[in-house]
């Protein structure tokens, strides 16, 4: 390990948080890391897939960076993503990030300009080299960056070029390469399946980042808890909910509806941002009786009148 950083248990990818016309608000950044810490988790991964971050200015970006910080105030490692299709972009907030005292950067591939494996480890050394005293975390994502790069054969030979490379974000369900990338053996691998945390688990994985345990912490918990007292059932039942609860999520469209929830259980992030569509009140109130009787959310559910 090139760091003392390792990222365990759960690790929220938090909502950017936005007022009623999609303008940033920062303010409610502090409720947002209050709930963390009383939910059981352990860390934050900030302006990723769930942060909205490539809907984001560089301006913006830099500025939730900044609150975030101020707001966990050294409590917990927080880890801003960083990656842009712009490279100079990308820079100047691993620059910023550095800057301002986070635990880690993380860069998922560029999506338009689709690199090969020298390329991606070109763009990431130059990345790095902005912040040369701060970890960072390839973010393996493909379901949303297209580019299928193995991610083992990225490390292997990224290594020797990225001396702050330390680790993988791993939002991939390639279960195969997830063992490979683990048997490495000095890299820091964090899991990105919510749905399947209990085959991470099992495989060895120690951290995991989820858009889910921003609301459903305590369910993350028991499954861990159950898992690590040799209790498989609980731990099964546990993960099923999970499943059942996401199954719900992705029917109203997953990024638009997690973002909803965080309303529900008090600690408004407002809506998402163009592309994406805000829900709707009627879909939320259907939302709330789709999930009626599950359990496991960080605070009870209040139905919007």
């Amino acid at each position: 390990m090139r760091f003392p950083l390792r990222l365990t248990g759960l690790i929220a990818a938090p909502h950017t948080p936005m007022k009623a016309d999609t303008s940033l608000n920062p303010a409610a950044i502090a409720g947002q890391a209050k709930l963390l810490r009383e939910s059981g988790v352990s860390g934050a991964f900030i302006c990723g897939t769930t942060g909205e971050s490539l809907s984001l200015t560089v301006k913006e970006r830099m500025a939730i960076t900044e609150t975030w910080v101020e707001a966990v105030g050294g409590q917990m490692p927080i880890v801003v993503h960083v990656g842009s299709n712009s490279v100079v972009d990308a820079r100047s907030l691993a620059a910023h990030a550095g800057h301002c005292g986070v635990s880690a950067v993380a860069v998922m591939a560029p999506n338009f300009f689709k690199p090969t494996l020298e390329d991606l480890i070109a763009y990431c050394a130059a990345i790095a080299d902005a912040a040369p005293g701060t970890p960072l975390y390839y973010y393996d994502i493909p379901t949303m960056t297209n580019v299928p790069i193995a991610t083992a054969r990225f490390l292997e030979h990224a290594a020797k070029s990225i001396p702050t490379l330390h680790g993988i974000k791993f939002t991939n369900n390639d279960l195969m390469t997830l063992q490979e990338c683990l048997a490495l053996g000095e890299f820091d691998i964090v899991f990105g399946y919510d749905e399947l945390l209990l085959a991470g688990l099992a495989l060895g994985v120690k951290g995991a980042v989820g858009s889910t345990y921003n609301f459903a912490a305590p369910l993350y918990c028991r499954l861990i808890e159950a898992f690590e007292r040799g209790d498989l059932p609980t731990a099964r039942r546990a993960q099923l909910q999970s499943v059942q609860m996401i199954r719900i999520l992705q029917e109203f469209g997953f990024s638009r509806a997690s973002k909803a929830m965080m309303g529900l259980i008090a600690v408004d992030c407002g809506p998402v941002r163009l592309p994406l569509r805000p829900m709707m009140v009627e879909e939320v109130k259907e939302l709330c009786r789709r999930l009626e009787g599950m359990d496991g959310f960080s605070r009870p559910i209040r139905v919007p009148v």
